[in-house]
């Protein structure tokens, strides 16, 4: 942990480790301002530890696009005020020792908001999600967050029905190998490395098992 959050700090990113779940909204508190405008993308992380429920407290103009009765175009307005946001909380499918943060969307709204806009990312990242290297990420991807994602999405997909992308039994396991589903949800693919920006994006390591 201690040489991951080094290697981060290298790519000026800036680390913060806690041991549970319970500790990420506390630790967040101080990272935002009351009355600030947050956003976030879709994450079992964040509802895990507090900060989905922390952003629609009132406290915050929250962006929400999971609010009920929003259109498709709705849901594009949000999108797009987003990249004006002081904040954008959202997690990572895998993040290398090396201080690397691969992720994989459907819509690419997520990967597109932490890369550029938001004046401040924060990633909630469990330790499951640590891996050794980038083909460990890909394959991460492939064998867990791909599934498990396309289930809670209820997406007709091949690893939904398999528990795994059908590339592997293809024997390709490059990382944009996949299914030819309408419902895909890998489309883009993103490794976020060295930062220009020093500390804009931050990454909260929790000690405990979270997310997809």
């Amino acid at each position: 942990m201690k040489n991951l959050m080094e290697n981060l700090i290298k790519n000026n990113m800036e680390p913060y480790f806690v041991e549970k779940a319970e500790d990420v909204v506390p630790l967040v508190k101080t990272l935002i301002k009351e009355g600030e405008t947050v956003s976030a993308g879709g994450s079992l992380t964040l509802k895990q530890t507090g900060i989905t429920e922390l952003l629609k407290s009132g406290k915050y103009n929250f962006l929400d696009r999971s609010k009920d009765g929003l259109t498709q175009d709705d849901i594009r307005e949000i999108y797009i005020k987003t990249f004006g946001a002081d904040t954008y909380f959202a997690s990572a499918n895998a993040i290398t020792k090396n201080g690397e943060i691969y992720n994989v969307d459907g819509n690419a709204n997520r990967v597109s908001a932490i890369i550029f806009g938001p004046k401040q990312v924060i990633l909630v990242v469990g330790v499951n999600k640590i891996v050794d290297t980038l083909d460990d990420a890909i394959k991460r991807v492939k064998e867990i967050s791909a599934p498990c994602n396309t289930k809670r999405l209820s997406c007709d997909t091949y690893c939904n029905k398999t528990g795994h992308c059908i590339s592997l039994d293809n024997g390709g396991e490059k990382m944009t190998d996949g299914c030819e589903s309408d419902g895909r949800i890998c489309c883009s693919y993103t490794v976020l490395a060295h930062q220009r920006a020093k500390k804009r994006i931050k990454i909260i390591l929790v000690n405990e098992e979270l997310g997809f």
